[in-house]
């Protein structure tokens, strides 16, 4: 029992607890501030150093003390104030512009605590009336500045110009313009209207030439397809034309059917005579082809191969001629070089036997001279004979005064001379006898000869 009535009371303090909690606790929405006056609400730790005399609470919740503190909320979010200014520009022409402002509270602490100060208390109406006179007043400052066609040209640029001149009062006020907008410039003389009218003038011109440019193009195409239509006509009048001649030549040759078809009977008959001629003409081109060309190129075929067998033999027998020359001139110089060796042998031996035989001979002069002479003379003694008949070798005509007896006579005194030879080929030798002292080694050695 005692268990339950803790139980109780500790309930009954905790909903106690919960309902004091619930009035004296406060959450700031995310598009609100909540500023705090009162009993100890003199700033924060947000707001640095600044002594405010209020406290402001953004994006959370906070404890308020019932009747030691109030709490009022603040805005935070976007508002908008529509815009209908009269104006002069810088020309002196009125103008009425309309447009559209969008503005909102700062969301520094210092923007927050100019507004609070100033819109706290005061409704939205008044507020928005507030931003009208101020816009109000700086777009008419700003347009007095301004011509008519730059505004009309270029409203980016007074749209810049406006939210800068009014960059100073907003933070005073802890505003901030989002946006503006110009929607309307207007003027009740007309001076905007006439500026358009050259505009509007070159483009109904534009639009009348392109009318008129259309109409000439639509004139020209129907000018174009009336002669299409006419051309069809005509080709449809010669198509009507052509068909009535095909009929009439069709109805032409029905008539003349009868008269046709025998010009042509006889036609191909001409035709199949033709053709019979060129067959055997044909025919006859190829009996004398068979008859005599064929034999004829066979024969001349013969000839040719004939021709070229003989050739080829002559060829080969040239080729084998030339093959033995060449075989014949290398016999030949290898019998030549053994030759060449062998008579360079038999003339050197034959060298030193005649060597030989003047040392003999040269000592047999010593000992007997006439013996050795007349061998010599006897030797040589038809040579000797031979050459003294040489001497008549050249006679055309000889006249021979005494007959047989002069020819005995010439001939013996021929004979003679050898005599008379003998007698000075010994003086010859003996004059040589007595010079043997001189030379004696002449006869003695002789050199062999070079193979």
């Amino acid at each position: 029992m005692l268990l339950w009535t803790y139980l109780g009371a500790a309930a009954a303090a905790l909903i106690v607890l919960i309902i004091i909690l619930k009035l004296i606790w406060r959450v700031a929405e995310p598009n609100e501030a909540l500023i705090i006056s009162g009993l100890g609400a003199h700033s924060n730790p947000e707001q640095g150093n600044e002594t405010l005399g209020f406290k402001i609470v953004v994006g959370r919740g906070t404890a308020v003390l019932p009747g030691f503190q109030t709490v009022r909320r603040l805005s935070l979010g976007i508002r908008a104030t529509p815009l209908a200014v009269t104006c002069v520009s810088s020309q002196g022409i009125p103008l009425h512009i309309k447009g559209v402002t969008a503005y909102k509270v700062g969301d520094d602490y210092g923007s927050i605590a100019n507004a609070a100060r100033r819109f706290l208390e005061q409704s939205d109406e008044q507020v928005m009336h507030t931003i009208h006179d101020l816009f109000a007043g700086h777009l008419r400052a700003i347009v007095g500045s301004t011509t008519v066609e730059e505004m009309l040209h270029d409203r980016e640029t007074l749209t810049a110009n406006i939210r800068s001149s009014l960059i100073g009062d907003m933070e005073k006020l802890g505003l901030v313009a989002d946006s503006l907008q110009i929607q309307e410039i207007d003027d009740e003389s007309g001076y905007i209207r006439n500026l358009g009218r050259p505009q509007a003038a070159a483009v109904e011109a534009a639009a009348r030439i392109a009318q008129a440019n259309q109409d000439r193009e639509a004139t020209e195409k129907e000018q174009v397809a009336a002669a299409a239509k006419a051309a069809a006509v005509r080709e449809s009048e010669i198509a009507k034309a052509r068909y009535q001649a095909e009929i009439d030549q069709a109805t032409s040759k029905s008539f003349q059917a009868g008269p046709l078809a025998a010009a042509l009977a006889k036609q191909e008959v001409v035709v199949a005579e033709t053709e019979t001629a060129k067959l055997n003409a044909s025919l006859a081109e190829k009996q004398l082809e068979s008859s005599v060309q064929k034999p004829a190129d066979a024969e001349a075929y013969k000839q040719r191969t004939l021709a070229q067998a003989a050739r080829d033999a002559q060829i080969a027998a040239a080729e084998a001629d030339a093959r033995q020359v060449q075989l014949r001139g290398e016999a030949q110089a290898k019998a030549t070089e053994l030759t060449g060796k062998a008579e360079a042998s038999a003339v050197q031996a034959k060298a030193m036997a005649e060597a030989a035989g003047i040392k003999a001979r040269a000592e047999a002069l010593a000992t007997n001279t006439d013996a050795v002479v007349a061998q010599q003379l006897a030797e040589a003694y038809p040579e000797i004979v031979a050459a003294a008949a040489g001497s008549f070798e050249k006679v055309g005509n000889m006249v021979v005064l005494n007959g047989a007896q002069g020819i005995e006579d010439t001939l013996v005194k021929t004979i003679t001379m050898g005599g008379s030879g003998f007698a000075l080929a010994k003086q010859l030798i003996e004059s040589l006898s007595t010079k043997k002292d001189e030379q004696p080694a002449a006869l003695e050695s002789v050199p062999d000869q070079p193979a």
